[in-house]
C-alpha cells in the first residue's frame, strides 16, 4: 500500500495524521519516523514529499523522496520564510542566475523539460510567482531573453555557485528595492487606514440620522386646542 506524506525534510514527527495513516497498518512508527529523517535530512527546512510503499502482511516498508517542491528550494537558497502576498507590489529576494541553475538541476529529473535551459526557464516562472527577482531583474524578463542565448554558458557548464562579490552586490541592489516598496506600502497602508475610518465616521453619520429621523416619525403629534 502507498502512503504519501509531505513532511519537513530530516524533522518528521509522531502526531495524529501520521498515526491515522500508518497505526492500522502495524509498522513500527518509530522506526519508519527515523528512517525518513535519515533519507530527508539534506533538505533541512523544506517540505519534501515522501512516499511510503508499505507491504501490510511482513509490515516491511520501502521509502520513496522527491526533491521539494521549486518554490520550496528557491526560498531556501534565499533563507526566506515565505513568498510574496502580492508577487507584483512585493519583492522578496534578489537570485543569481547560478541559483536558479542550482534549483533547476535538482528539479530536472522530475521535469518534463529535456535540456536544462528549459528547467531552468521553469524554475524562473516559479521566481516570478513568488516575488523573487532574478539578476536584478524581473523572472520573466530574463525567460525571454534566455531563449535568445542570454546566460548561455552559465547554463552549460552547469555553473551553480555564486562568488560572495556577486551575492554582496545583488544584496545591496535589492536593499534599495526593499526600501522603496516598505515606503509605498506603508503610504497605501495609512491610505487604507485614512479610507477606512472616514467610512466608518460616515457610517456612523448616516446611522445618527437614521435614529433621529425614526423618533421624530414616532413622536405623538399635538392636537390643537
Amino acid at each position: 500500500m502507498i502512503v504519501k506524506l509531505l513532511i519537513d525534510g530530516g524533522d518528521m514527527k509522531p502526531g495524529p495524521a501520521i498515526a491515522q495513516q500508518l497505526g492500522p497498518m502495524g509498522v513500527n512508527m518509530g522506526k519508519v519516523i527515523s528512517d525518513v529523517n535519515e533519507a530527508t535530512k539534506g533538505f533541512k527546512g523544506m517540505k519534501v514529499p515522501v512516499e511510503l510503499d508499505v507491504d501490510e502482511k511482513t509490515k516491511e516498508y520501502k521509502i520513496h523522496t522527491s526533491s521539494p517542491p521549486t518554490s520550496e528550494l528557491l526560498k531556501k537558497e534565499l533563507n526566506l520564510q515565505t513568498g510574496t502576498p502580492d508577487h507584483k507590489k512585493q519583492k522578496m529576494g534578489n537570485a543569481s542566475i547560478e541559483d536558479i541553475i542550482k534549483v533547476a538541476k535538482i528539479k530536472h529529473t522530475n521535469m518534463l523539460e529535456k535540456e536544462l535551459k528549459s528547467a531552468v526557464k521553469s524554475v524562473l516562472g516559479t521566481a516570478s510567482s513568488i516575488g523573487i527577482l532574478v539578476e536584478n531583474k524581473e523572472p520573466n524578463e530574463l525567460i525571454q531573453t534566455i531563449t535568445k542565448g542570454k546566460f548561455d554558458k552559465e547554463i552549460n557548464e552547469g555553473l551553480d555557485e555564486t562568488s560572495p562579490e556577486k551575492r554582496q552586490k545583488l544584496n545591496d541592489y535589492f536593499a534599495e528595492v526593499k526600501a522603496s516598496q516598505d515606503a509605498t506600502l506603508e503610504l497605501e497602508k495609512k491610505e487604507a487606514e485614512k479610507a477606512a475610518e472616514e467610512a466608518e465616521k460616515k457610517t456612523a453619520k448616516e446611522s445618527t440620522e437614521a435614529a433621529t429621523e425614526e423618533k421624530k416619525e414616532e413622536a405623538p403629534v399635538e392636537e390643537k386646542k
